[in-house]
């Protein structure tokens, strides 16, 4: 069984809600998608990127710390002082980083509302189990405070009802005191 399957059955049989649980499996199967493209096609020795100057985008991308320019058609270093590529550099609709086919904005936009999403989806799996342990706890302990007076209860009919046969066994024998604090040798 595959780790996408296990999550899946896992969100699933939970109870979360469907549009996070299809939020997760559509980033996992995106995640292993973008691996597994990434992993077909064993690259021996990435070359830096400069030197990749009269290629296609597809070739420039096969190393993750390249670039691809659309207009000026140019594979570049990916400026990793920056979290983001400068303008200067290449505009951000205009940028291809990791496939071809989607622009860096879009990836950036697409990536943070799921990551969003993924953070909310665990929030929200985190407050619905801890109030239902909350909700199972007073249970539990209504339940527990029912028995204990059930308990109770019983203990003080036992002993009524035992009290009852000491009194009946103390009139048959004559041994009944009229007033309970009076000796024994006054009868």
């Amino acid at each position: 069984m595959s780790v996408r399957s296990m999550v899946f059955t896992r969100l699933t049989m939970s109870g979360v809600c469907g549009a996070s649980v299809v939020a997760v499996v559509f980033v996992l199967l995106g995640v292993s998608l973008s691996t597994e493209a990434q992993t077909s096609t064993p690259a021996p020795a990435p070359a830096p990127c400069a030197l990749k100057f009269n290629t296609s985008c597809e070739e420039c991308l096969q190393n993750v710390a390249c670039l691809w320019c659309i207009p000026t058609k140019q594979c570049i270093d990916y400026p990793v002082r920056n979290v983001l590529p400068p303008s200067s550099v290449c505009p951000l609709t205009d940028a291809r980083w990791g496939v071809c086919w989607v622009n860096f904005q879009i990836l950036i936009i697409t990536m943070s509302v799921l990551a969003g999403i993924i953070i909310i989806a665990v929030l929200v799996c985190c407050f619905c189990c801890c109030k239902c342990e909350r909700i199972g706890n007073k249970r539990e302990d209504a339940k527990v405070e029912r028995q204990t007076r059930a308990r109770k209860a019983r203990q003080k009919a036992r002993r009524t009802e035992m009290q009852l046969r000491h009194d009946e066994i103390r009139q048959k024998y004559g041994l009944a005191k009229d007033n309970p604090y009076s000796r024994m040798d006054d009868h």
